[in-house]
């Protein structure tokens, strides 16, 4: 998103039928530098609109709203946009909820009673290319994809075998590490690399896979058992 977006500020919807978070998102969004919100929607119908109209890069979603729900709008916006990173911002913990809503393409999944504290993390990283989903939810969706039958479901093998070809065993590695929630700070750290490197590296993964973003890249690497199902640790 930085070579991408180069000195133009992130452009922001927040999509919630609760007036009040809205307005404590925007107030703190909006005293971000390199940041904006554009639109603000109170349904999936509102956050479609908006998105249509303004072209923003980021929309935080909520899932339960009026209408077209937030996880219905979500899997619209990506398929008109894949490039347009969503992140959700619901009041439920649910591991269904998580796992419908990396599914749809939401590179994120945010609390609501950690929102306002964590939302400039969660943005940062987006700018900085990384997906908002922390290591613990990452794990929680690590577990559900690795039970899910539909995971591994259909003639996948061919497709597996392909990708096993073309990633480099550094690779592997690295997307593992991606799947656990890993930071390209963290890895760089453990890996004795530059964050210059990583990103490289987690840029040609995401080519190579087809994918929109990291999170989409540690669901597709789930799916077709391009990890070891197991990892739970970096």
């Amino acid at each position: 998103m930085e070579a991408e977006h180069g000195q133009r500020p992130v452009r922001v919807v927040i999509a919630d039928d609760h007036e009040f978070i809205r307005v404590g998102l925007k107030s703190i969004i909006s005293s971000e530098p390199g940041m904006e919100v554009v639109g603000e929607a109170g349904s999936g119908e509102e956050a479609l609109r908006l998105f249509r109209e303004t072209n923003p890069d980021v929309v935080l979603m909520d899932i339960e709203m009026p209408g077209l729900d937030g996880i219905e709008a979500t899997r619209r916006i990506k398929q008109e946009k894949p490039s347009t990173v969503v992140m959700i911002v619901t009041a439920y913990d649910r591991p269904d909820y998580l796992l419908e809503a990396i599914r749809a393409g939401a590179s994120g999944y945010l609390l609501k009673e950690h929102a306002f504290t964590r939302i400039r993390s969660a943005l940062q990283r987006v700018i900085r290319g990384e997906a908002p989903l922390d290591q613990e939810l990452a794990m929680r969706l690590l577990k559900h994809l690795s039970e899910d039958p539909v995971a591994g479901s259909g003639d996948s093998s061919k497709e597996r075998e392909r990708l096993l070809g073309e990633l480099t065993d550094r690779e592997r590695e690295i997307l593992g590490r991606i799947t656990a929630g890993q930071s390209n700070q963290q890895m760089a750290d453990e890996l004795h690399l530059s964050v210059g490197t990583i990103k490289t590296h987690v840029h040609r993964i995401i080519s190579k896979l087809g994918v929109s973003d990291r999170t989409q890249a540690a669901v597709l690497a789930i799916r077709l058992g391009l990890i070891p199902p197991g990892r739970d640790e970096g």
